[in-house]
């Protein structure tokens, strides 16, 4: 009998999304501790979010041209899609970062940076999709 509580309430899935989390979170944290702003502009925040969007694309477009999520797909999403991207990944910075650079007066430095990371993000989201496309034709060789 499959379990009556929503997925994302199940304890086991709620781990795995809080260790993937957890080294998401990490790996942010080194980056950016290790790449300073260039000319004021947190570059390692914009660089951070485009690569969570390329890997994000990439995983759960491979992912869902794989099978059915079920099983170790399953995990495997939830573990580093929502887990480590979503640790990974920070919005809430480049909302703050973007509200920074707006507040020194830097108006179209801000606005650039919010912007750009939004539509880079995207575009690198959808590189992200076609990257899985090609290498799960690849791998079905």
């Amino acid at each position: 009998m499959a379990e009556a509580r929503p997925l994302h309430l199940r304890l086991p899935y709620l781990g795995l999304a809080v260790l993937g989390g957890t080294f998401g979170t990490a790996a942010r944290e080194a980056i950016s501790l290790s790449v300073p702003d260039l000319a004021g502009i947190p570059v390692a925040i914009l660089g951070i979010n485009i690569l969570g969007a390329f890997l994000l694309g990439v995983l759960l477009a491979g992912l869902s041209r794989l099978g059915p999520d079920v099983g170790v797909r399953r995990r495997v999403r939830i573990m580093l899609g929502t887990g480590f991207t979503g640790g990974f990944t920070t919005y809430s910075a480049l909302a703050a970062d973007t509200a920074g650079l707006l507040g020194e007066g830097r108006v179209g430095a801000g606005a650039l940076y919010g912007l750009a990371t939004v539509v880079i993000g995207g575009l690198a989201t959808w590189a992200g999709i076609a990257t899985a496309s090609v290498l799960v034709k690849r791998g079905a060789r």
